[in-house]
């Protein structure tokens, strides 16, 4: 036995020995419990809890000892733990008829230091099993005071009455594991009140909390992605004689389940995937009536792999996944007859059974009745051999694989097969669920297991699929992800279907029709042979037929015979389901049978608008995916060559009603004209254009005036002209927009003054510098993209000018537009030099002019003519004495005179 001195000397020997640990205790242990996680020790005394905490002590770098460490003290008044279960913090205390669930927590509450204030009750108001006997023996009366039953989950369980507290008695200098404590559950049950004690019959027994691990996906081969184990959810188990309960208490505490027993039970053990349950039953032993007893090994499902898995995966109980659910009906599944059980407990797949023969109590009730009423023998003594008790036995029992039972509670249900009973459902789930739990504890298994588990896991989805699109319940909808997680095809799925006529009527239930309906829209990249597809047809014509136009879009259904579609599309028509979709929808089935005569008249039927609106009805008949790529129909095809307005009207449409994302949509037209992504096709820039004139919300305007700016400038710059005549004019933009402004007079000026102009480009140019023109273009954002533009040619020119303008960079304008178009000059100072910038008039233009006059040259008299121009404009604008201050000093009198006449008399005009 080593005993407190750990420091000293090991010798080789003693690597092999047993060692102990002990750890005093100031009073007698009642209860212990090991947590499972952190190997952590709970000890249950009166009142009080003493955790023990597990530390590695290392001796040398060849040897460790395990230690243990009185680190916390709970206090918990007017209790006397019978069972204690501790977990991660968890802390699990039950009496003869209460349970209280605890969890400890770390670290400072809320920021602050904590101080605990135990919930003050007053003792008269708490009747314990000693103040209950006290006052019975006090009351002359046939009336007995108890406590009624009692269930507070979460922070009401503040209220039970209990006085908590924790004592840290850990070294000073050690952090303090857990600080605070937050309160979960407490429970109480009546006692039965038939008698003045406890009686056997109401006392609760084998308090357990189970952990459940999440361990990371697995993989194809059965591995785990991460071995780290974390605690995903907590269940609590106790028991009455006659009932279970079991509760989760992780991020919720509610009740799970309730396990009615049809005998009493003894103890009871919980594990992820069942609940063993010893039962006692009374037998007669013999002829005078005496009794014996037999036990029986009662096993129970459980539901704790359905809300372990509802707390891992996000994606549960929806379109994607699912999972029975938590509340569904425990059942049992075997019950094994033993002699003298006396104990259970559970390691893995293994079941520890304890037993004894129990020989006393037939023998000793064969003797008189009378000696057993004698004052001298008030009990009944048990006769001790001399040698040691015999009769004991330990069986360690192997549980049969989840797969092994899983198989047999399939084979089981095929009875149910062709019976729409939740029977079928019920059992199925429950397979389900066994399957699952064993994938959630999966590190236990071997590699071939988990990969023969994972197939069962599918296999049973299969079934539930199978068994919900059979039945047309308020549940059908489950047929979708059931049949997602078996991993089965749609045509798979179709495969399994009783195609069989009843009475010569088909019927195909909620849940079939559900599943293809969603499986038809999620674009799977499964295509449907041309029978499979003629029968999906035909069931949304008997079940659904305002589906059938949308069933004939989807992809999946490319190698119908377009005959067979048109003939349940001519079939609508007739029994009045005739609308806009089902008009389209035999637009692109005729141009599918080559029939263009039937197509043209289909598309003449209704206006652009309403072929619009049922575009957004079904976007695929347009846009279809496959392996994530964007594919025009047959339909946009043609759209493109024929009715290019509305094809771009209807994919607008699609962009505004979120049926289509900007990126997809500018994908779209240049798959659908062949181009590669560093080309933008003119239908694209028509799109762009068409969403200025929509008027999108501000963020997305920036975007597209930068989109459509850069393809202007690049066309200009490269001389290319649009691959398509443009749905819109500069004219028609202008008139249909605010975003797109009225060009300058100016402007126009300047692009007259040159002949060599190429027609070609004039629309780009003019669309270019309407969006210039417009209020809401960012001038800014451009400028470093003007670069590939020129201003050598006009066109160049009356776009840098047009910037630099916007920019309020006068005087720069009027320097380049003297030099390059002297006649575009006055133009420009007529539109921009005004109110504050009027003074440019004569402090920049004026000057300008005189001193270009006087150095002569080809443009001599446009020069003269724009002085005289300016001369005007100054004149009226300034006093006189203003006036002769701006002139020229070596100017021709007789040039000016009549300037300065005007300016000297405009008083007496006015």
């Amino acid at each position: 036995m080593i005993g407190h001195n750990v420091e000293g000397p090991f010798s080789g020997a003693f690597r092999d020995q047993m060692y102990i640990v002990e750890m005093p205790l100031s009073e007698a242990p009642l209860c212990i419990s090991c947590c499972p996680v952190k190997g952590d020790l709970l000890v249950g005394c009166t009142n009080k809890l003493v955790l023990f905490s597990l530390k590695y002590q290392i001796i040398d770098e060849e040897f460790s000892l395990l230690d243990f460490e009185r680190s916390l003290v709970i206090h918990i008044d007017n209790i006397t733990p019978v069972e204690i279960s501790f977990c991660v913090g968890y802390v699990a205390v039950m009496s003869d008829l209460e349970v209280l669930i605890l969890k400890l927590e770390s670290g400072p509450k809320n920021g602050e230091r904590v101080h605990h204030h135990p919930h003050k009750t007053n003792d008269q108001m708490r009747w314990t099993e000693e103040g209950i006997s006290n006052e019975i023996s006090q009351l002359e009366s046939d009336f007995v005071i108890c406590q009624k039953p009692l269930e507070l989950l979460g922070e009401k369980s503040e209220q039970s009455g209990l006085s908590v507290t924790l004592e840290s008695t850990g070294l000073a200098d050690e952090k303090r594991k857990y600080s605070h404590f937050q309160h979960l559950l407490y429970r109480r049950f009546a006692p039965d009140i038939s008698s003045y004690g406890l009686s056997d019959d109401i006392k609760l027994h084998s308090l357990q909390l189970l952990p459940i691990y999440q361990t990371g996906p697995l993989t194809s081969d059965g591995k785990n992605l991460s071995q780290e184990k974390e605690l995903l959810s907590l269940f609590c188990f106790f028991s009455l004689p006659h009932v279970g309960y079991l509760y989760m208490v992780v991020k919720s505490v509610e009740l799970m389940s309730v396990y009615q027993y049809p005998e009493k039970s003894q103890q009871a053990v919980l594990t992820p995937q069942f609940l063993h349950v010893i039962t006692r039953i009374p037998t007669v032993a013999n002829r005078l009536d005496s009794y014996g007893w037999s036990n029986n090994l009662q096993c129970f499902t459980v539901r704790c792999s359905a809300a372990a898995a509802r707390e891992e995966d996000p994606y549960m109980d929806t379109t994607l996944k699912a999972c029975p659910p938590v509340s569904m009906d425990v059942c049992a599944l075997r019950i094994q007859l033993f002699i003298g059980l006396k104990a259970i407990c559970h390691f893995k797949n293994h079941i520890i059974l304890l037993t004894k023969a129990d020989p006393e109590t037939i023998p000793e009730r064969r003797g008189s009745p009378k000696r057993l009423l004698s004052r001298k023998d008030t009990s009944v003594k048990i006769k001790i051999p001399p040698v040691a008790e015999a009769g004991w036995n330990l069986y360690i029992v192997n549980t049969i694989s989840p797969v092994q039972l899983y198989k047999e509670m399939i084979d089981y249900s095929n009875t149910y097969k062709t019976a729409k009973t939740q029977s079928c459902i019920h059992l199925l789930s429950e397979a389900h669920l066994l399957v699952r739990a064993a994938l959630m504890d999966a590190s236990q298994l071997e590699p071939g297991e988990k990969a023969e588990l994972l197939e069962a896991f599918k296999e049973s989805c299969g079934h539930l699929g199978d068994c919900y699109s059979r039945l047309d319940s308020q549940h059908s909808h489950l047929t979708l992800p059931y049949y997602k997680m078996s991993g089965l095809s749609m045509a798979e799925v179709l495969g399994r279907m009783d195609w069989t006529v009843e009475d010569g009527l088909q019927k195909y239930e909620k849940g079939l029709i559900f599943y293809i309906n969603h499986s038809l829209y999620e674009n799977l990249d499964e295509e449907l042979s041309e029978e499979l597809a003629a029968k999906v047809v035909q069931m949304f014509y008997v079940a659904e037929p305002k589906q059938v136009p949308h069933i004939l879009c989807s992809p999946s259904m490319k190698n119908i015979n377009p005959l067979t579609a048109m003939s349940y599309l001519r079939k609508l028509d007739t029994s009045g389901f005739s609308s806009i979709l089902v008009t389209l929808t035999k637009a692109a089935v005729a141009l599918k049978m080559g029939d263009l005569d039937m197509h043209r008249n289909e598309m003449k039927s209704h206006s652009e608008m309403k072929f619009v609106c049922g575009f957004i009805l079904e976007p695929r008949l347009l846009i279809q995916q496959k392996k994530g790529q964007i594919v025009p129909t047959e339909l946009a095809l043609y759209l493109k060559e024929t009715q290019p307005g509305l094809l771009v009207a209807s994919v607008l449409g699609l962009q505004k009603n979120n049926k289509i994302g900007i990126e997809e949509a500018d994908s779209f037209f240049k798959v659908l004209c062949a181009k590669d992504e560093d080309t933008t096709p003119q239908l694209l820039v028509d799109f762009w254009e068409a969403q200025i004139v929509a008027c999108l919300p501000d963020v997305l305007l920036q975007e597209l005036f930068f989109k459509l700016t850069s393809q202007y400038i690049w066309r200009l710059s490269k001389r290319q002209p649009p691959d398509t005549t443009p749905l819109r004019t500069s004219e028609d933009l202008i008139n249909a927009c605010s975003h797109y402004g009225l060009i300058y007079p100016w402007v126009h000026v300047l692009i007259s003054s040159d002949s060599s102009a190429d027609k070609n480009y004039t629309e780009d140019l003019s669309k270019l510098q309407s969006l210039v023109c417009g209020p809401s273009f960012d001038i800014a954002s451009i400028i470093p993209f003007l670069e590939p533009l020129s201003e050598d040619t006009i066109a160049g020119l009356s776009v840098h000018v047009l910037c630099r303008t916007r920019l309020k960079e006068y005087e720069q304008c009027i320097d380049i537009l003297l030099e390059r178009c002297p006649e575009a000059v006055i133009p420009y100072a007529n539109h921009e030099l005004k109110e504050e910038n009027r003074t440019l008039w004569w402090k920049k233009l004026l000057p300008e002019l005189c001193q270009r006059i006087k150095c002569g040259g080809d443009k001599y008299q446009l020069y003269l003519s724009s002085l005289k121009e300016t001369l005007s404009i100054v004149a009226v604008e300034l006093e006189l004495k203003d006036f002769m201050n701006v002139l020229p000093e070596d100017g021709t009198a007789a040039f000016f005179l009549p300037y300065l006449l005007y300016c000297s008399r405009k008083k007496s005009l006015t």
